[in-house]
């Protein structure tokens, strides 16, 4: 196992550095001029050509490509993520800012997907073919697909506009006060709806696959508990198939806040993401990249050592 986690932590170095290369290059194909964030509008033209030769040729945006290219991985290798265009800041302080409120909210709203989704999927499958289990079907096929971006300025209508019960944006006094927490409720039930939607449908047929096998028949047949059968024997040997929908659910859930932090106005690198893209910060766009990159990386690693464990007859070379 050592030596599996060795050799995925390499390979997940150049399948980093393929994705933020990727928006690299994808960066200087996007339309507009990035020095054109530093210029007045009520610059005079004669001032402002001026004013953008000074500019590319401080930040090297008049270089060629792989020039910059190769600065831009030099950079890389040393840890340098450079500064924002737009603020002036290091772009590694702002990520160490706004990392945490990301994990926060992609910690819960894994949390409630985790619980809800599980949760829904066993009830179908044990109910199977009843009117129950239409019902739990239907409403994971409902949490998939519904936008998230519909669901969450619905929900400020309804539950802000309407009733006034939650605010609609913002990370409020502080994460553990009363105040901080109906802050979140509305993120964490936008961004946690369609991955508890998948998992739901996955955990049911991963029970269903189960219930059918013989050890499971043995079981019921020595006259063991319909409780013990399920949770002992069945959802246990289904945690498999769940636990790899769970692995991807976080790299879901790491995207899926860009839109959510957006809407809601959370500081997380999902909005400090659109800002970049918006305002053609290259050095911002590329580290939130790398941030959302390593989390889907590691995330799959964390799930396959998972996956070992709890099935021995599996293993890793």
């Amino acid at each position: 196992m050592r030596k599996y986690i060795f050799k995925r932590v390499v390979l997940a170095v150049p399948t980093i550095f393929g994705a933020i290369s990727l928006v690299f290059f994808a960066m200087q194909l996007a339309p507009g001029d990035p020095a054109s964030l530093f210029i007045p509008p009520d610059l005079p033209p004669a001032d402002a050509e001026k004013l953008k030769r000074q500019i590319n040729e401080k930040y090297g945006f008049d270089d060629p490509l792989p020039v910059q290219y190769g600065r831009y991985v030099t950079n890389l290798a040393t840890l340098d993520l450079g500064d924002s265009l737009r603020e002036g800041t290091r772009v590694s302080s702002d990520l160490k800012a706004r990392l945490p409120h990301t994990l926060r909210l992609g910690i819960a709203s894994l949390i409630v997907s985790t619980v809800f989704g599980i949760t829904l999927g066993l009830i179908s499958a044990i109910f199977r073919g009843t009117w129950i289990d239409n019902a739990t079907m239907f409403v994971a096929l409902l949490g998939v697909s519904i936008p998230s971006y519909w669901l969450a300025f619905s929900l400020i209508l309804l539950l802000s506009i309407q009733v006034t019960w939650l605010p609609p944006s913002g990370l409020g006094d502080s994460p553990l006060s009363w105040d901080g927490v109906r802050h979140l409720i509305m993120p964490v039930l936008v961004l946690s709806l369609g991955t508890a939607g998948s998992l739901a449908r996955y955990t049911r047929s991963a029970m269903l696959d189960v219930i059918n096998r013989d050890y499971v028949r043995t079981a019921r047949a020595k006259g063991v508990r319909e409780r013990r059968v399920l949770l002992g024997h069945g959802f246990r040997n289904a945690l498999v198939p769940i636990v790899t929908i769970l692995g991807l659910n976080f790299g879901f859930v790491l995207s899926g806040a860009v839109i959510v932090e957006t809407v809601f106005a959370l500081p997380g690198i999902g909005r400090y993401l659109v800002d970049g893209v918006n305002g053609r910060d290259f050095p911002v766009v590329q580290a939130a990249v790398l941030v959302i990159a390593t989390g889907f990386v590691f995330g799959n690693l964390l799930t396959d050592i998972l996956i070992a464990y709890l099935d021995p007859r599996i293993r890793y070379e």
